[in-house]
């Protein structure tokens, strides 16, 4: 692999509305890492980004040093071990548990819920009950609580928070039906953190 030997910040091949982009985006600007943002267009990946991950999925974070990141975990670990002004890193039993069924069975039945066209066969509403059953696991978690972990945002939280927004914002009226205060006014308090939108801003090349 080769580097331009004048790089001097790492370089974020990123999409803006991608979920795993938004977590990896959120650590590196909680860490204060400046680094190049390039958004990438999915039905036209730049050649730069496939020669450093083949697989061609974002996020990807390639370092001043050539090391490649390729796992939105990895990169929002990378970022925090350089910086972690709120111990976002501190550990609990619930973080895992909570993370890898997000990023398993929670992520396939949101797939299925907001993209059925995907799924022939499937069954959109299936999918959104069985999704509905990790949101009340997070609710049982948050009675009490602001955040996951208790009255400050962690890494679980932004692991996690933008799945859960894009279930949501799925079906918006169903969602704020829900008997699910403590999820919804988590899922309010992380959408409108000045942190989201910093990092949702439009052309974006740089973050800081």
């Amino acid at each position: 692999m080769t580097i331009d030997s004048a790089q001097q910040y790492p370089v974020l091949y990123s999409f803006r509305r991608c979920p795993y982009a938004m977590r990896a985006r959120m650590a590196l600007y909680q860490a204060g890492v400046q680094c190049e943002v390039v958004e990438v267009e999915l039905k036209a990946k730049p050649t730069t980004m496939l020669a450093l991950s083949p697989k061609g999925s974002v996020p990807v974070l390639q370092l001043p040093s050539g090391e490649v990141l390729d796992e939105s975990l990895d990169i929002m670990r990378w970022a925090l071990t350089q910086n972690d002004p709120a111990h976002w890193l501190s550990s609990s039993a619930i973080t895992q548990s909570l993370i890898d069924e997000n990023d398993t069975d929670f992520k396939s039945n949101l797939d299925r819920y907001k993209y059925p066209q995907r799924f022939p066969g499937g069954n959109s509403l299936t999918a959104r009950d069985q999704g509905f059953d990790f949101l009340c696991k997070l609710q049982a978690q948050l009675s009490g609580n602001d955040y996951l972990l208790g009255s400050q945002v962690s890494f679980v939280d932004i692991a996690i928070f933008p799945f859960i927004r894009q279930f949501a914002n799925t079906d918006v009226q169903w969602f704020t039906a829900q008997d699910l205060p403590g999820v919804q006014r988590w899922l309010d308090s992380l959408v409108n953190s000045v942190l989201f939108k910093t990092v949702m801003e439009k052309n974006r090349s740089y973050l800081l």
